[in-house]
Formats: structure tokens, C-alpha cells, sequence
């Protein structure tokens, strides 16, 4: 959604896929309408399940690998019989347009699939039916006085004094801008760049190198990333606390899986294994610690 998900584009980000939902994820969804319309030409039998990534956005993905988005593309893989390969490409602006919709004169296209993209993203992408939902997080570090932090309640009802003392880290552009400001915490806030240009860069450094470096108090991010980041880091201790949307502030979004329009049998065949592996999905995202709500809005975990 980023970052980069979150959010996919401004969207993912902070990513993720930016504040991988972070900037584009907040826009309300749309109805999707295929830029084409004549039907493609009819594919030929698939030899590998061919992933778009990004090569640096943990805990979505990388070259080795290691994030929710490769695991999930392997356990993808084994159900359909396949190889699983991938076209890296940094998930900035023209993601899609340079993966999954990029193809030279003669050639076929590098990768048929984006892992994680924002239900009512219709940039340029088929998006299939929601795999999981999650929602943005206040992540506190127990080792700046804030021990007795138990919930996003408990932090709101430190006395002003000491709220006002606190620095919380932000990603420029996500709902969290709107939740400082609704629960007047503007000045608290200490803003990051959402998206850079260094392909080094990647959405949890506000987590590993700022929160626990105690260069700021908290940090409001995109859950998965929260709840990632927070497991690696040893020392200080961190706590998650997920945000609930509150009138005016959306945190929670559902994520789904992205594909070229025109291709139904494909996404058909892609829903079908996200109903059929639903249960071993659900596993890997509490294996990284992801904050998971369902269908209404209500905590998994």
C-alpha cells in the first residue's frame, strides 16, 4: 500500500506496497473497467508461475526469497505444479506498468502476477478477490517510559504533558497525518518520505533504525510492516497496537492479488487457490506477525 506497499505505487506502501498501502491505498474503491476490450490471444500452457516483485520490501518480498508474498507464491506454485519465478522491479511509481503490463515487440510478458495490491486499486491491474485485511499500527517503544502502553486507548489517555513530549514517526502522505491531526498530535508528529529513489531503502528502516534507535517514541505504520520489523527488532522491546478506523481516518484495508486485464481464466484459477489455501495464507501472515482483521473489521489476532 509501501514507503512504497501498504501501499503499489503511492499506494503500497510505505510501502508496501507503500506505506504499502499508505498514499493510493486511501482513496475509496472504485469500480474496475478493463481499459481493452477485445479479448487477448489465447495464452499459452503456463511453464512457471511467473511473480512480479519488489527486490527490497521485506515483509513482502525480496530477492531471496524471504517475505509473505514469496511464501505465498510458493505454496501457489506447489498447487498448480509449477516452477515459481521472478521480475524484480522497485515497487515505485509505474509498478505495474513496467512488470506486469511491460512486454517488448515479440516478446512475452517477464511476469504474470502482483502478489499484493489494495482492493479498489484499478490502476493498470485486474484485482482478484481479498486474501487478507489488515490495518495500520501504533508501535510503541517500551524502553521510552511508555511500559504501561498497553493500547491505542491507553496512549491516548497519557496525560497532555507527556503525550506532548513524545515524537511519532510517521510515513508522509497515510492516514496517520489524519489521525495526528483528529486527536490534535500534529507537532508530535516527525514525518518520513514515503517513497525514495534509493533502491537501498525500504519501508521497515522506520522501525529498525529510528524506533529503536529511540530517535523518535512510536511510529504509526502499515500492520504487516508493524508487526514484522517489531518481531525483529530484540532490543528495545517493542509493542504493536493496531488502529481501529475512526470517522474520518481509514487504517484498515484488504489486500488482494493483481492481474492483467482480459486474462479471466487465469484470475479464476487464482481465487480459486486463495479459497482453497485460505487456511495455510492465514498461517503465514500471523508467522510474520501481520495484525489480521476479518471481513467486518473485527481482530483475528
Amino acid at each position: 500500500m509501501t514507503a512504497r506497499n501498504l501501499p503499489l505505487l503511492a499506494a503500497l506502501a510505505a510501502a508496501s506496497i507503500a506505506a504499502a498501502v499508505g498514499g493510493a491505498a486511501q482513496a475509496q474503491p472504485a469500480q474496475q473497467q478493463p481499459p481493452q476490450t477485445s479479448a487477448p490471444d489465447a495464452p499459452a500452457p503456463r511453464q512457471a508461475l511467473r511473480v512480479c516483485q519488489d527486490p527490497n520490501n521485506l515483509p513482502f518480498s525480496n530477492v531471496k526469497g524471504e517475505g509473505i508474498e514469496n511464501r505465498i507464491a510458493e505454496l501457489f506454485g506447489r498447487s498448480l505444479g509449477l516452477p515459481v519465478t521472478y521480475y524484480s522491479f522497485p515497487q515505485r511509481m509505474a509498478f505495474i506498468r513496467n512488470t506486469l503490463r511491460y512486454k517488448l515487440p515479440g516478446q512475452d510478458y517477464p511476469c504474470d502476477i502482483v502478489m499484493g495490491v489494495p482492493v479498489g486499486f484499478d490502476q493498470g491491474v485486474s484485482v482478484t478477490k481479498p486474501y487478507y485485511r489488515s490495518t495500520y499500527a501504533l508501535v510503541v517503544n517500551r524502553g521510552r517510559g511508555l511500559d504501561d502502553v498497553a493500547s491505542v486507548d491507553d496512549f491516548l489517555k497519557l496525560p497532555r504533558e507527556r503525550l506532548k513530549r513524545l515524537r511519532i514517526g510517521i510515513y508522509d502522505r497515510s492516514p496517520a497525518s489524519d489521525w495526528l491531526r483528529k486527536h490534535d498530535l500534529v507537532d508530535q508528529g516527525v514525518p518520513y518520505k514515503m517513497m525514495s529513489a534509493d533502491p537501498a531503502q525500504y519501508p521497515g528502516e522506520i522501525i529498525e533504525k529510528e524506533l529503536a534507535a529511540g530517535n523518535i517514541d512510536a511510529a504509526i505504520v502499515w500492520g504487516p510492516i508493524a508487526g514484522y520489523f517489531a518481531q525483529r527488532v530484540k532490543q528495545p522491546p517493542l509493542a504493536v497496537l493496531p488502529l481501529a478506523s475512526e470517522p474520518g481516518v481509514q487504517f484498515d484495508y484488504e489486500m488482494a492479488m493483481g492481474v492483467r486485464y482480459g486474462e479471466r481464466e487465469w484470475k479464476q484459477q487464482i481465487e480459486g487457490l486463495i479459497t482453497a489455501k485460505q487456511a495455510d495464507i492465514q498461517a503465514i501472515l500471523k508467522e510474520f506477525g501481520v495484525p489480521l482483521l476479518d471481513s467486518a473489521g473485527d481482530r483475528r489476532n
